[in-house]
């Protein structure tokens, strides 16, 4: 007697459920960790609140820009791409400054009280823009001042993260917990935005602020109850020469002085492409706020594949060869986003430049924190950081400078075959990277 049909047709359906248990398995695999579990989602709460802040700050500097140069129309769109560019540089500049002593105190002290201080002032200043713009009494100035505040807590608390979440998980599943918080901070940019649109249309614009400044208490809250134990360090040098001591570690290694190069230039030339969003949004497709949050969501979407993509992955072969060609396939892709005036098409491409961006910056910090010996760990990943962070406000800057000039598109063209000429160079001499 022949068995069954019905048994046999499933059996389709069970092989993939397996396969799909297997896919969610290995990509999820720093999720075994209970302490990561809690770090990401008191993190993932807090970016969610960075994010709906970060949309309605730019929407914001937007409009004030626009009511204080409206008697002509041009000088307007060009003051807005600039102070865009230099709010997004006063935000990044002290991570520039200091974030070096930052990582000498992360290898000293308890990383996790230098978090929760962090946490508290950035708490404070999206409190006090929630004031000012709900008391109408908000200025540019306001604004500029507080970025900087909330930057100079990131320098000391950025560089703790970073160091943080190695001691959280086992080292063979050090590139999945890199990949998995780069999705909690991509996940955050679609909901987050989405979330200021509907805040800002049905509520108002201060209230964006106040939830960002709640959100902070979550990851306090987070940290607070983290399990993982801080080891005192042996000896205490001076921490000129201990700061000597990790840059002289940086340049003995190429591979690591190729990526921190290569971090350096994909921010300064890439991240624009997210600074000169709300141009795009309002100038070249002639929409409003909901036209923003929904392009900055199709991007955050790319980006949270891209992550999926590497946590699946995890540590394989060729990791550099495949983060040079990745970045080559960003430049091109930002380069045609500039050129673009078909809606659809834009969102696509957005989509793709989200994924290939985070591909990039997590293959980059994953090949730097498996090199890095962990007594070195603070102070090699804050000289990294100053390279991939200080990227960001200085290629803000400067693009915004030159959007005024020219224009934002235009910008961003030159950019994107500027990230691409970078892949090429360093598929074609190596130092080190393409080895890796």
């Amino acid at each position: 007697m022949p068995p069954p049909r019905r048994r046999s047709s499933q059996l389709p359906v069970i092989m993939s459920a397996l396969n799909v248990q297997v896919f969610l398995r290995r990509a999820l695999a720093a999720f075994t960790y209970r302490d990561f579990r809690i770090l990401w989602l008191g993190a993932f709460t807090s970016t969610v609140g960075t994010w709906i802040q970060k949309v309605a700050q730019s929407w914001l500097i937007l409009d004030l820009t626009k009511s204080a140069f409206s008697s002509h129309e041009a000088p307007g769109r060009t003051m807005s791409a600039f102070y865009l560019g230099l709010d997004d540089f006063l935000g990044q500049l002290p991570i520039l400054l200091l974030t070096l002593i930052g990582g000498v105190i992360a290898d000293r002290h308890d990383r996790r009280h230098l978090l929760i201080s962090s946490q508290y002032v950035q708490m404070a200043t999206a409190f006090t823009l929630a004031a000012l713009v709900f008391t109408d009494a908000v200025r540019i100035w306001h604004i500029l001042a507080l970025s900087f505040t909330a930057g100079l807590a990131q320098a000391f608390g950025g560089p703790a993260y970073q160091s943080l979440v190695p001691s959280l998980v086992d080292r063979k599943d050090l590139p999945n917990a890199i990949a998995l918080n780069s999705i909690q901070f991509n996940l955050a940019r679609v909901i987050g935005p989405l979330l200021a649109g509907g805040m800002m249309a049905a509520f108002g614009i201060a209230l964006c602020f106040g939830i960002n400044g709640l959100s902070f208490l979550v990851v306090i809250l987070a940290l607070v109850s983290l399990r993982v134990k801080h080891i005192r360090p042996t000896e205490h040098k001076p921490m000129l020469q201990e700061l000597q001591g990790g840059l002289a570690y940086v340049r003995s290694q190429p591979a690591i002085m190729g990526l921190t190069v290569l971090a350096f230039l994909t921010t300064f030339l890439g991240l624009p492409l997210l600074t000169f969003l709300p141009i795009f949004a309002s100038e070249i497709f002639a929409g409003d706020v909901s036209r923003y949050t929904v392009m900055m969501a199709y991007s955050g979407a790319g980006a949270v594949v891209g992550a999926l993509v590497i946590a699946w992955l995890g540590r394989f072969k060729r990791m550099g060869l495949t983060l040079l060609l990745v970045q080559l396939a960003f430049g091109a892709l930002v380069t045609a986003f500039a050129v673009s005036r078909v809606l659809w098409l834009s969102h696509l491409l957005l989509f793709l430049d989200g994924a290939a961006l985070v591909m990039v910056f997590s293959l980059t910090a994953s090949l730097v924190q498996l090199i890095v010996p962990d007594h070195l760990r603070g102070r090699v990943v804050s000289i990294y950081m100053v390279a991939f962070r200080g990227g960001m406000p200085l290629g803000s800057l400067w693009g915004g400078y030159a959007a005024s000039l020219t224009s934002a598109p235009f910008v961003l063209a030159v950019n994107g075959g500027l990230v691409s000429l970078v892949s090429v160079y360093f598929l074609l001499r190596g130092r080190g990277v393409k080895e890796l």
